[in-house]
């Protein structure tokens, strides 16, 4: 068997959604490419760039890779992930385009090579460790549920919150610093605050605790509460603010700093009680070595669409627990990211918690692919079906392809 063809996809969410300009999952792009072997067999992966920027670069590397892949017998994906690594210069030291490129050639690989043996993904990578995943309702500051909207205010939060823990939800996610007072976000060119990596001004600290407040009111003592801070604080106010969140349990703390930086992440985790978490943003195990090795992290959170695919996950997740570290695996773009976290964390012995973006309960997400996997009462299950137990929907997709490549 050898790779014949592959395609490359640039789903520009506005192109078929002109309706949600403006809104923060308007700009998402997911890059998706399919795999097409001469026996027929097609696997499919995605880049996990869809937010923020860098979609089209991740299309032009899957473009530059594509020569590692074609031709080849794809159920040798430790040798093609090897050859992918150490043959393109970049990929010794490469960053998120390069590693998302990989990543997706890689997830395509292992979908191939479960559909060619007909077994779901979870059985090659060490069979079901965990029957159900229990899940939590991330990025609530973005709406639940059928509404997108940036909250603001603490009712807004508690509104989101509320709509969460009614779907079956006992752990929510969010950010309570990333939309000012006004409504304006944090990313985007407008919104960034460069005195926020020095130290907090007393209303920053104020607006963000008067919201994780408002929530640990609404939804109880039983619902675990996730800090997401995005990497946008620095060491000492980060350090700040997760104190004057930790009376209200925190669960754990996503990205407080930099995760460039090991020795400020590091620092936080010292000089804190609250566990932290970090890996959206950190690439192969090498990303990840000096912080786990220094136990600065409870939590891992490897996004399969970026670190490296599945091949270089399970290596990242079977590290962490040398160092008692959980596994959470960042999801946020497509379906196929999150059929191929599911399957993941089903198999490793040391998950925790299965991340459902508000993104994902989306039509403009949901369409792409023909499967819809969401979760019942807040847990998840693995798919069963071959492969990721995912295809892509072609009656959409045509209208998202950018390149074939034969």
């Amino acid at each position: 068997m050898k790779v014949t063809k592959i395609e490359i996809y640039e789903c520009s969410i506005l192109r078929r959604h002109p309706h949600l300009a403006g809104k923060g999952i308007g700009s998402f792009c997911p890059v998706i490419v399919r795999v097409t072997t001469d026996e027929g067999i097609s696997g499919i992966g995605e880049v996990g760039l869809a937010f923020g920027a860098g979609a089209k670069a991740a299309s032009g590397m899957l473009r530059d890779l594509a020569k590692y892949v074609l031709g080849k017998d794809p159920m040798k994906i430790e040798a093609i992930w090897e050859a992918m690594y150490r043959q393109s210069f970049w990929g010794m030291g490469g960053g998120p385009v390069v590693y998302g490129g990989m990543s997706a050639y890689d997830i395509a690989l292992w979908d191939i090579k479960g559909k060619k043996l007909g077994v779901p993904l979870y059985q090659l990578l060490g069979g079901k460790s965990n029957q159900s995943l229990r899940s939590y309702a991330s990025q609530i500051q973005f709406g639940w549920g059928e509404k997108i909207f940036l909250c603001s205010k603490p009712e807004h939060f508690v509104e989101c919150s509320l709509a969460a823990v009614a779907d079956g939800f006992d752990a929510i996610k969010v950010d309570p610093l990333q939309v000012d007072r006004n409504g304006l976000a944090n990313f985007g060119p407008n919104g960034y605050r460069q005195d926020r990596h020095g130290l907090l001004r007393a209303d920053d600290i104020a607006m963000g605790v008067e919201r994780i407040a408002a929530i640990r009111e609404a939804v109880g003592p039983n619902v675990d509460i996730i800090l997401e801070l995005h990497s946008l604080l620095g060491t000492h106010s980060a350090t700040q603010f997760i104190k004057a969140c930790e009376p209200y349990g925190i669960y754990y703390c996503e990205e407080p700093v930099n995760p460039m930086n090991p020795k400020a992440m590091i620092k936080v985790a010292q000089d804190t009680n609250t566990p932290i978490a970090t890996g959206e943003r950190s690439y192969t195990r090498w990303g990840f070595r000096e912080m786990l090795e220094n136990q600065a992290l409870a939590v891992v959170q490897p996004d399969l669409c970026l670190v490296g695919g599945l091949t270089e996950g399970k290596k990242i997740c079977d590290l962490a627990n040398i160092y008692d570290a959980t596994v959470q695996i960042h999801v946020c773009g497509s379906p196929i990211t999150t059929a191929a976290a599911l399957h993941l964390e089903t198999a490793i012995p040391n998950f925790i918690i299965h991340e459902e973006h508000t993104y994902a309960s989306k039509l403009c997400m949901q369409e792409l692919c023909t499967n819809d996997y969401q979760p019942v009462n807040g847990r998840h299950v693995a798919p069963e079906l071959p492969g990721l137990g995912q295809d892509l929907n072609e009656d959409v997709m045509k209208d998202y392809l950018v390149a074939t490549i034969e």
